[in-house]
């Protein structure tokens, strides 16, 4: 297959908001492609090259001078072999073999594949192919059913391995996929509930707190304890206390699931960024707690489909001195005073899981809600301004934009430079040229990677904002580092909170 191919795919896919049209052109073009080149046109068709991050960044790319090839002839196979070749680069003169491997294979693409493949590298390549819509694909070119791929997929956590399961080996493949000790699966989600009470509902539940931490997910595998984060980033070596602790609980084999963050002498959460500066380059020794709220695999025995009342008991057995507060199927008044509590400690506030359900890997439904008493919204940064006066010399203003539910480029909402103390005005300041991608007029235009976390007193129509509403009082609570723009909430979210949609809410975030 040539890359000319991939590149015609998605130029259609980018041209059309129709999902359905996008899934179609993607598993047509996935019914074409040897088995060897399933997994790599999956993943440059879902936004990034499967070796991920290859030193390449904006200004590399830009600075690469390599006239276009007249007509296409580059192969899928050649630019996964170049990209292989970009990703084994380092050390001493890793510069100028970087760009002179870019140089080879720019100069070997079309003006067209050029474009696709620095937009490919450079992190920009938003067509429209989201993991949902490729996952569709595959299922369409697979002739399998959409339940059982994304399933193997969340259970994996793997999209272009899933994809060459299931072109190659179709369902039995599919199905053969399990939960694996040492293999990260995709986090269960909460969506998020208008109330307590609406989030309580008519079953039986367990209400528990919302710790101000970070996600992680750990398997033990006799004496090898793995650590992850949300985002399935490897965090293992930074975090040797937590490891310490799960060695210490009797059982050999454990996937859990949970909470970790740092806390004051008298028991409070300490502020988000310094327990998430811990999974970064921070070398602060401070100390991490683990608080686990689901018990996936012990000693054999997988949980996932087993209901929460199950996997509690679980947990009960082998971490019960590191389980998260909860209270279990609690009167109105009783889960009023847990949460209130939660508040009072200085948490974010409640999740709400029925016990009766089993764990949905990646996905977001009704059987767990959380509740917090203010709105926030996860948004992309996708710009930011040069300051003046005091902030002269500071990346301050930053232009928000929540995430296209289609697929497109990130939808501008708002700007806002409120709630920032001067240590993040320089963190920004230092953060943001890494990922600037045009400047005009004091303005920077930004990769839409990081993600922060805003707090609002509500949204108004408003037609300055391509996505037709606009923030109100919007002020900076926090940077996500945990998060990535996929996670961001939608612009449908932020319409949601126009007055008279009687919405439930923001898609808040999950720590």
């Amino acid at each position: 297959m040539l890359l000319a191919d991939v590149v015609t795919a998605s130029t259609q896919v980018g041209a059309t908001r129709a999902r359905t049209a996008k899934s179609s052109t993607v598993a047509a073009l996935l019914q074409t492609a040897s088995p060897d080149e399933v997994g790599p046109v999956t993943a440059w068709l879902s936004g990034a090259p499967r070796q991920g991050r290859l030193g390449a960044g904006w200004r590399t790319l830009s600075a690469v001078d390599a006239p276009p090839a007249a007509a296409p002839a580059l192969t899928v196979t050649d630019v996964e072999q170049a990209l292989d070749a970009l990703a084994g680069v380092s050390g001493t003169g890793s510069t100028a073999r970087r760009a002179a491997l870019l140089g080879e294979l720019l100069g070997a693409a079309t003006a067209d594949e050029q474009s696709f493949l620095l937009r490919l590298l450079g992190g920009e390549l938003r067509h429209g192919a989201l993991e949902g819509v490729v996952l569709d694909a595959v299922a369409a070119a697979a002739e399998a059913p959409a339940a059982v791929v994304r399933r193997a997929f969340f259970l994996s956590g793997e999209l272009s391995a899933v994809a060459e399961l299931a072109l190659t080996g179709g369902v039995p493949a599919l199905e053969a996929v399990r939960l694996e000790v040492g293999r990260p699966l995709r986090p269960m989600l909460a969506s998020p509930a208008e109330s307590l009470a609406d989030a309580l509902g008519d079953g039986e539940v367990v209400v528990e707190q919302k710790m101000d931490g970070a996600r992680i997910q750990v398997h033990r595998d006799g004496d090898e304890v793995r650590v992850w984060t949300r985002t399935l980033k490897e965090v293992t070596a930074r975090v040797p206390e937590l490891v310490a602790v799960v060695r210490s609980f009797p059982a050999t084999r454990l996937v859990l699931d949970g909470e970790t963050l740092a806390l004051t002498d008298d028991g409070r959460p300490r502020p988000f960024q310094e327990t998430a500066a811990r999974f970064g380059a921070d070398t602060s020794e401070l100390v991490l707690r683990p608080f686990f709220f689901d018990c996936l695999h012990v000693d054999g025995t997988d949980l996932v489909d087993e209901p929460l009342t199950v996997r509690q008991e679980a947990l009960a057995r082998v971490a019960p001195d590191h389980r998260m507060p909860g209270v279990v199927a609690p009167t109105p008044a009783q889960a009023e005073a847990f949460s209130a509590a939660a508040l009072a400690a200085g948490h974010e506030g409640v999740v709400v899981k029925t016990l009766d359900s089993p764990y949905a890997a990646g996905r977001r439904g009704s059987a767990w809600r959380k509740v917090k008493p203010v709105h926030t919204l996860d948004l992309v940064v996708v710009g930011a301004e040069w300051g003046y006066g005091r902030r002269t010399g500071s990346l301050s203003n930053i232009h928000l934009a929540a995430r296209d539910p289609d697929g497109g480029p990130p939808v501008m909402v708002g700007k806002t430079f409120k709630g920032m103390t001067d240590e993040l005005l320089a963190w920004q300041t230092a953060t943001f040229p890494a990922l600037v991608t045009a400047e005009e007029r004091g303005v920077v235009a930004l990769r839409p990677e990081l993600v922060v976390e805003i707090e609002l007193d509500g949204v108004q129509r408003s037609t300055r904002y391509p996505g037709g509403v606009a923030l109100r009082f919007a002020r900076v609570l926090r940077y996500r580092p945990d998060k990535e723009a996929a996670d961001a909430d939608t612009v449908d979210a932020v319409r949601a909170l126009l007055p008279g949609r009687g919405a439930a809410g923001p898609a808040l975030a999950d720590g």
